[in-house]
């Protein structure tokens, strides 16, 4: 079973896979656009991809790098029924290709799918093509679990703002008529309470102020 084994064996030796991955990166940088099978189209787009990422660098170390992965196939065009040699694949690679997709962080090429079908397996034909210049950059959807994980955080903010307000308003809020009432019933019984306590207090007190006109009365005789 082919369990963690990444990439399509396409029916192919591991040398004719590279071959093939060759042959159609040159050919999609060469006319950037080629129509291939969707399995096909599949396995060459990151390897194309990674190709353009190499030429933004645009270093030498890069160019040579590149050379090292796709060959440097020249590119003819026809004139007067005569080849006439316009360039190589890793120059136009380097300097058209690369500098195109400055700007674009990734995403480089698309796959539209044909109604068309091969004959002999009937296999399922595409376009494999180079975005133009003019193609907009879309932008990048925010991860649902960062979406989830901000709405919980405003939430819980949220929820702690209510609290925070609720608790200022209790402090501030007014004291009730049954709390009014109840303070001075608390009041009037903490004073009847406290009033048979200093009664034997004042008795004395009372006691002592009588026996002291007393002997004042004695001393004026």
């Amino acid at each position: 079973m082919r369990h963690k084994v990444a990439g399509r064996r396409l029916s192919r030796t591991s040398e004719h896979r590279v071959a093939l991955r060759r042959n159609l990166a040159q050919s999609l940088i060469e006319h950037e656009t080629i129509s291939t099978t969707i399995q096909k189209a599949k396995e060459v787009r990151p390897f194309v991809e990674r190709l353009i990422t190499l030429a933004k660098k645009g270093k030498l170390q890069h160019r040579r790098r590149a050379i090292a992965l796709v060959g440097n196939r020249d590119i003819f065009a026809y004139e007067d029924g005569e080849p006439v040699k316009k360039g190589t694949v890793i120059g136009k690679l380097f300097s058209e290709l690369g500098p195109r997709y400055l700007d674009r962080p990734g995403g480089y090429t698309r796959i539209i799918r044909l109604s068309l079908r091969r004959l002999g397996d009937n296999g399922e034909l595409v376009l494999l093509q180079l975005l133009g210049e003019d193609e907009p950059v879309k932008k990048e959807k925010k991860s649902t679990r960062r979406r989830a994980r901000k709405k919980r955080k405003e939430a819980a903010a949220t929820a702690e703002e209510a609290q925070t307000v609720e608790g200022t308003e209790a402090q501030e809020a007014p004291v009730s008529e049954p709390e009014e009432e109840a303070e001075e019933k608390d009041q009037q019984q903490e004073a009847e309470n406290a009033a048979p306590a200093d009664a034997p207090e004042a008795e004395e007190q009372a006691g002592e102020g009588e026996g002291q006109t007393d002997e004042d009365a004695e001393k004026k005789e």
